[in-house]
């Protein structure tokens, strides 16, 4: 009997594990937008900082990234057990929220001039410079700031995945909020701590003293490398922006049952136009998706802009 019982409850454990592996692995792809923005907006408060301080400020935020998370995932744990009729509306504000920022970007890309973009930049430069300017002061200013930030994606992450989760047991949402909380945490700062250091390794590479072929390969890799960051980070700025549209969009059409049903006609219209096959079936629902959250974010910012004007605040 005892034998039984011990062969139950590894059964049991069994599946809780895979439960929990599977929403993961589920979160994981759907919480993908927000990572990417994550990237590139934790990769970006880093730039101007001193090489030898560049790592210590990545740490400083991964630790109130932690934080944050503690808080935000006992939270969701609360209103999934007490209010459950939440998670589709919060899932929703999420979206929109994911929308209305991407669509912010890309309106103050289009709205502001390459000369102005780089006259910030040169601002930026300047004040580091300045003599009068404490670096450390500066450095918590930026640290503050990038934490305030990952605080919004942090309950973006935990948002969505608590839509995903929502109809498991109480042990498998805290399980799969626990591990999604934790792999997005290390995997975002630790690839940030790799992007803001590429430049210095490639740096160290380009003035390696190694002689013969091997020397020259070492120092070609470094000039790649020093050309590769810059790059880096504008690709990881764009492709942010168009998850968060992805996401986003994603995130209303499976909210909202209107919409949900808007897309299932447009991919019927998309088989009949074109072929029943796998691409267009794969396809048909990112792109509604990808164009629903554009508008939406054109529309939040709209509402906002004139909410703003009429109550005499500054956007």
């Amino acid at each position: 009997m005892a034998g039984a019982s011990l062969l139950a409850l590894l059964d049991d454990i069994a599946t809780l594990m895979d439960d929990v592996t599977v929403m993961t692995k589920v979160a994981a792809r759907k919480t993908a937008g927000v990572l990417g923005d994550d990237l590139a907006v934790n990769a970006e408060k880093v730039t101007g900082v001193a090489a030898d301080r560049e790592l210590p400020v990545v740490y400083a935020v991964f630790k109130g990234s932690m934080l944050n998370k503690a808080m935000l995932v006992p939270a969701a744990i609360v209103i999934a057990a007490v209010a459950e009729w939440l998670i589709t509306p919060l899932l929703i504000a999420g979206g929109l929220f994911l929308c209305f920022e991407g669509f912010e970007k890309l309106w103050h890309y289009l709205s502001h001039s390459a000369d102005t973009r780089r006259e910030a930049g040169e601002n930026l430069r300047k004040q580091l410079e300045n003599p009068s300017t404490d670096p450390l002061e500066l450095e918590k200013k930026r640290i503050k700031g990038a934490v305030r930030t990952d605080f919004i994606l942090s309950a973006e992450i935990i948002v969505i995945t608590l839509g995903i989760v929502g109809d498991a047991s109480l042990l498998v949402r805290a399980s799969v909020l626990a591990a999604i909380a934790l792999l997005m945490t290390i995997g975002v700062y630790g690839l940030v701590a790799v992007i803001v250091k590429i430049d210095d390794l490639g740096l160290h590479w380009v003035q390696s003293e190694q002689q013969g072929v091997g020397g020259a390969a070492l120092r070609g890799a470094g000039k790649g490398l020093l050309l590769l960051a810059p790059r880096l980070m504008r690709a990881l700025t764009v492709l942010g922006t168009a998850a968060m549209f992805l996401v986003g969009g994603g995130i209303l059409v499976h909210g909202i049952p209107s919409l949900h049903h808007l897309s299932e006609d447009v991919l019927q219209m998309g088989i009949q136009l074109f072929a029943d096959n796998a691409w267009v079936r794969a396809i048909t629902p990112q792109l509604f998706a990808a164009i629903l959250g554009l508008l939406a974010g054109a529309i939040v910012l709209m509402i906002i802009s004139a909410g703003s004007r009429l109550f005499g605040t500054r956007s």
